[in-house]
């Protein structure tokens, strides 16, 4: 007999420690971001687990003598279903190959597959939109392809594009649509926009869920945080997802990339693009520029910012990221 209910990870210690015994038996780390837990029980043992963060189901696990009870599948309705509860109607599921058939039964489709990770999706809009989407917008030619956060916009990104414009017939900057920076995707975005309307062969495009999101490569995010072994499997999936899907409907030659002396898990992400693009993908690496004698990066903005130090943001910023700060209120005039 078997009883299922939900796990409070973060206020009961007891249910924490148990669920956390069985995320390592089956290799699976405890460093998540989780926003619901359920687990089902055999009397009081834990057999199996399963997790969402936002619309991203994860962690699932059963235990492997329990694994011909399909518990897996009663986990996985009842996560479905309290999606739907929170009126989330289109979701994710990270998880083992293995498990393609349980979720393909389910009505989930296959996004991409590494040779540890899986990635499938279910609800609208979905994959398939968000390529015809970028088939929309494709321009002619071969192509060069940047993905930022640009959070905020700053001197270094603009000579990126800028760089990659001058040896592309086009070049698609994505910017990461994901609100978990100190400035919104909508800014962003427009910053960006506003910072690259020099250059006549740039298109700049969102990412939504499908580059460098927390469904694709989730300790991006947590940055220090983050396992180094896990950012390597989280990077290989994100940047295979670029390479076999995203990148031929744009006809994506080349991907430009600063040079990262300052984020661990950023430079894991260079070195895994580099390895899953092989020949097919040439990446450039530019070397981060500098202004007045230290290296422009987004953290030292945003601490200039916070000390409205006037001096920092006028040398770090170009003229379009500094006007529009000012004109929506986040430094002084």
């Amino acid at each position: 007999m078997y009883s299922i209910k939900r796990l409070w990870l973060t206020r009961d210690s007891y249910a924490h420690k148990k669920w956390a015994e069985l995320m390592e038996e089956a290799g699976l780390t405890v460093n998540e971001e989780i926003d619901y837990t359920v687990g089902i029980y055999s009397g009081d043992k834990l057999v199996a687990t399963g997790s969402f963060f936002k619309n991203i189901i994860k962690c699932l696990v059963v235990r492997e003598e329990f694994q011909s009870e399909n518990l897996l599948l009663k986990v996985i309705q009842h996560l479905t279903e309290r999606l739907h509860e929170e009126n989330q109607l289109h979701y994710f599921v990270y998880t083992k190959p293995s498990n393609f058939n349980i979720f393909k039964s389910l009505g989930f489709r296959e996004i991409i597959f590494t040779d540890d990770t899986l990635f499938m999706e279910q609800g609208s809009p979905d994959f398939q939109d968000y390529l015809e989407m970028l088939r929309i917008h494709k321009k002619p030619g071969l192509a060069s392809s940047i993905v930022m956060n640009a959070n905020p916009f700053t001197k270094g990104h603009q000579y990126l594009v800028e760089k990659a414009a001058s040896e592309s017939q086009q070049v698609y900057v994505f910017v990461l649509t994901e609100d978990r920076s100190e400035f919104s995707n909508t800014d962003r975005f427009e910053m960006v926009k506003q910072g690259v309307e020099h250059l006549s062969n740039v298109t700049v495009l969102p990412t939504n869920d499908y580059l460098i999101s927390s469904a694709t490569f989730p300790s991006y995010f947590l940055k220090d945080a983050a396992y180094e072994t896990v950012a390597q499997v989280q990077a290989t999936l994100d940047a295979t997802l670029f390479k076999e899907k995203i990148a031929p409907v744009l006809e994506i030659t080349q991907r430009f990339v600063g040079e990262e002396p300052f984020s661990k898990v950023t430079e894991i992400y260079n070195q895994s693009l580099k390895k899953v693009f092989a020949e097919e993908i040439q990446l450039v690496v530019v070397p981060r520029i500098a202004s007045d004698g230290q290296l422009i990066s987004a953290t030292k903005v945003r601490n200039a910012l916070k000390n409205q130090d006037i001096a920092t943001l006028e040398s770090f910023l170009p003229p379009t990221t500094y006007k529009y700060l000012q004109e929506h209120n986040k430094l002084s005039r």
